[in-house]
């Protein structure tokens, strides 16, 4: 098992589980709703989550309560051996729970269980509205690669999304 950095105070990381399943689903849902995090429209049921997020490398960030306050997962790029050290990522955070430092300990904590496991790229498809997710990525080391114009429509919108990744200094 990944060592994870210390979190915020009151703030404890855990392997995410299926008995995460309902609060993980409902975070991702109130990022949905805000309009800012993703195409996607509704959370999709956990099994098609699970099915589609790599095992090793899910977070939850519980409070105090022990309830879910945020959570990251990873996904493959490509199934192509050229890419397997290659993954997508999301991070997500209770609104309640934002500027606690949350989403930056799910991130350095997903960054040290990608390194161990030999991922050399993390990287994820930000909207540029979302200045705050983009102060997340930087402060743990990402960087915009570039900005892919009116890639595809939300709510009968067309919107930009930049590139972002974190090439890992230690598994070269």
């Amino acid at each position: 098992m990944t060592e994870l950095p210390s979190p915020p105070q009151e703030i404890t990381l855990a392997p995410m589980t299926e008995a995460h399943a309902q609060a993980v689903l409902a975070i991702y849902q109130q990022g949905i709703d805000e309009g800012d995090a993703t195409f996607e429209t509704a959370a999709p049921a956990w099994g098609e989550f699970d099915a589609s997020r790599l095992p090793d490398h899910r977070y939850v960030a519980l409070d105090r309560r022990r309830q879910v306050v945020g959570w990251t997962a990873v996904s493959r790029v490509s199934a192509r051996p050229a890419y397997a050290g290659v993954v997508e990522h999301s991070v997500y955070v209770s609104p309640a729970a934002r500027g606690a430092g949350v989403g930056r300990t799910l991130l350095e904590a997903l960054i040290a269980s990608t390194e161990k496991a030999g991922i050399w790229t993390i990287q994820a498809g930000v909207f540029p509205e979302n200045t705050a997710s983009l102060a997340l990525h930087g402060s743990v080391g990402f960087r915009v690669l570039g900005r892919r114009e009116r890639v595809g429509r939300h709510h009968g919108v067309w919107r930009d999304v930049l590139l972002v990744e974190r090439r890992s200094p230690v598994v070269t």
